[in-house]
């Protein structure tokens, strides 16, 4: 199942597609023939999420007649990030790809290079996250850097606690599209990253978010970035130097990581930093973050 958030008569509301045609049915037009599944965001439908509420979608998806009328094309709606206001900052996964690492440490060694034995963690400010089709701020006079990363987001289900490494997909509730967009001269002048990733309209996610169960290997997904239809990012998941359950699994030792937890687990070469010479965004410039079986995000430098 694919969920999304989307704008509808001025209410932003919650859709399920069953299948990859371009549409999908108004979550609480659902309710009204089962009862239940009724929930005001997205927050809330994935803390109450379990199999009990996966069996029933799936059940009145198979009665698709009598559902006609909470269907919905996509591309008559506004499409929202899945999450529009996250109940944490996002976790991100630092230099996660090791020809990312490269082309990082050419840009600033001070910054970017360096042995890296462990993980490298930090979190982003989203107070609201970006759709699909909106605007990523320019922010000109302040950023003069303007980047993009493409990454694989990861949506936690339950709270994890002390997750060991082979159980730690059995706390995703989904993933989605990321892109982790970044101010370089923010990111390197404060000597972390925190300021330089987390300027409003800085976190674009979506078009949705796919259900676990409809990935068969989260570490074997086609990653790419385009700029204005020039492909600048193309990689795959299995690159990771981190894998998504051993993030799971290092981070909520010790740490509790709450249902709704959004992690962004790093970005593969080819962002703007890393070309010879550095190729920075500027507005009017659109970037097309895509994950196969996920989607695609599009948004425009304004």
């Amino acid at each position: 199942m694919k969920f999304y958030t989307a704008e509808i008569n001025g209410i932003q509301e919650i859709l399920v597609a069953f299948a990859d045609d371009g549409a999908a049915y108004r979550l609480n037009m659902l309710q009204k023939l089962s009862g239940r599944l009724a929930y005001r965001d997205m927050n809330e439908l994935i803390c109450a999420w379990g199999k009990e509420e996966m069996a029933q979608l799936q059940l009145l998806g198979k009665n698709t007649d009598a559902l006609q009328g909470a269907l919905v094309a996509l591309a008559d709606v506004k499409l929202c990030a899945p999450i529009v206001h996250p109940r944490q900052d996002v976790i991100c996964l630092g230099i996660n790809y090791d020809a990312h690492a490269q082309e990082a440490g050419r840009f600033s060694d001070e910054a970017f290079g360096g042995e890296r034995p462990y993980t490298i963690y930090f979190s982003k400010r989203v107070s609201m996250a970006t759709g699909s089709g909106d605007f990523i701020p320019a922010y000109e006079g302040l950023v003069d850097s303007l980047d993009y990363e493409a990454e694989l987001g990861v949506i936690l289900g339950k709270d994890a606690k002390d997750v060991s490494k082979e159980q730690a997909e059995e706390y995703v509730f989904g993933y989605t599209v990321i892109n982790d967009v970044s101010a370089r001269n923010l990111q390197t002048r404060h000597k972390q990253w925190y300021r330089g990733k987390s300027l409003d309209g800085f976190t674009p996610m979506g078009p949705c978010i796919v259900t676990a169960d409809e990935i068969e290997d989260v570490q074997d997904l086609d990653i790419s970035c385009y700029v204005n239809g020039q492909l600048r990012q193309s990689s795959n998941t299995k690159y990771m130097m981190q894998t998504v359950a051993g993030a799971i699994a290092e981070l909520s030792q010790g740490m509790t990581l709450q249902a709704g937890t959004i992690i962004a687990t790093g970005t593969p070469a080819g962002v703007g930093m890393g070309m010879q010479p550095p190729t920075f965004l500027h507005s009017g410039d659109t970037v097309v973050c895509e994950i196969e079986k996920i989607g695609r995000l599009e948004n425009t430098v304004k």
